[in-house]
């Protein structure tokens, strides 16, 4: 179980549960299972994030369903009608409904968000000025567990310091707490007094590294499902790649048993393969990820997951050529842009991996399960729904 509604929280339903926990209200048709549909949630993600770009230049991703936005400028009065209207555009032209936190720092924020997430009364918008009573009252009420970044273990480091609330850290001497703890814990205590600590990145700053990986569907140990997945994997980072402009250097290559089945023999290998040149070309990226992949593999063992990671990442606009660099070399790189470009161009159009490299295994093992999947309306013609007249 990786996601709850309302009512099924309500039910006392923990995350992680193991769906076969379930099957009696499954059965008694008391709650439906729905598997995970990522290429829905990565396009509604987009759309979401192009509503709130009409708000601010300053919008970065956070995770798929989670997004910060900066407000700069604004009065009290200001900033609250502009997180209303946005909560209400984001529900108008995405159907997604959202709350929206606002703050001076990003861990306020958060905490804000949360508030308006479980606090009807917020209307799905909450706003912190940081100093004020609600930020007081909020802070006091909220257990070091439920602020960003603080894990069970050092919940507990804390508790023994007598710090058991959002409130307690924010009181606690900011040297005190690095000099015992961390600089990163230290930097929260900060934030939860306002003081923004945690930069945001500049939105059009392009990734360092890209990573593409999914666990598998059921345990694996044949080569030709580890390469079909590589492939996949590989691909997908490419074009991720070709989207901010970027090339890379160098590809690595992981494989991960499940460390839980200790029934099982454990190994979870990774290799670094560095490409001839960098590149954006799905072609060159794909042949390194798979020689790095026969390179690792060894037979006897059962992969839960695999995946691909492009490293040491350069501008494209402003990469140095080489001075070695003939006619011939770059009339053939002008054929691999035009190539990538008309590949991501049809993908574009006619839908994710409809034209790619090799020939994909159906029903392979490493595909997530997807029996309880719904349709991918806004991205897959062949699962729009009819209508007949």
């Amino acid at each position: 179980m990786i996601a709850r509604s309302s009512e099924l929280k309500a039910l006392g339903v923990e995350m992680g549960t193991p769906a076969f926990h379930l099957q009696q209200w499954v059965s008694q048709g008391r709650i439906c299972l729905l598997s995970s549909n990522y290429e829905l949630y990565g396009d509604m993600s987009a759309r979401v994030r192009e509503v709130l770009e009409e708000f601010s230049a300053g919008v970065e991703p956070y995770s798929i369903d989670e997004m910060f936005v900066r407000f700069d400028g604004f009065d009290d009065a200001t900033t609250l009608a502009l997180a209303r209207t946005l909560y209400r555009n984001v529900r108008q032209f995405t159907g997604i409904p959202v709350c929206v936190g606002v703050a001076p720092s990003r861990t306020l924020a958060k905490l804000a968000n949360r508030a308006a997430k479980k606090r009807p009364e917020y209307g799905g918008v909450c706003v912190l000025a940081g100093d004020d009573e609600d930020t007081r009252h909020l802070l006091k009420q909220t257990e070091l567990g439920d602020v960003w970044g603080v894990g069970r273990r050092l919940v507990e480091r804390l508790a023994i310091q007598g710090i058991e609330t959002a409130w307690d850290l924010r009181c606690a001497d900011p040297k005190t707490v690095r000099r015992r703890f961390s600089v990163t814990l230290e930097r929260t205590a900060r934030e939860l007094q306002g003081t923004p600590c945690i930069e945001m990145n500049d939105s059009d700053e392009p990734r360092q590294r890209i990573m593409t990986s999914r666990s598998f569907g059921r345990l694996t140990g044949e080569l030709s499902e580890l390469q079909a997945a590589i492939r996949q994997h590989a691909q997908r980072g490419a074009e991720k790649l070709r989207a901010q402009q970027s090339h890379a250097r160098a590809v690595l290559v992981f494989l991960k048993t499940n460390r839980h089945r200790q029934d099982l023999a454990q190994y979870s290998p990774s290799i670094v393969a560095e490409l001839p040149e960098p590149s954006d070309d799905s072609r060159p990226i794909l042949a390194a990820a798979q020689q790095a992949l026969e390179a690792i593999y060894r037979p006897g063992y059962r992969f839960m997951k695999a995946g691909v990671m492009l490293l040491d990442l350069v501008d494209a606009n402003r990469e140095q050529l080489s001075l070695l660099d003939t006619p011939g070399r770059a009339a053939d790189r002008e054929r691999s842009e035009r190539l990538m470009k008309t590949l991501d161009e049809l993908n574009q159009k006619m839908g994710r991996g409809t034209v790619r490299l090799g020939v994909p295994r159906q029903n392979a093992a490493w595909h997530l399960r997807c029996a309880h999947r719904t349709p991918r309306w806004t991205t897959q013609w062949g699962e729009l729904p009819s209508a007949k007249a």
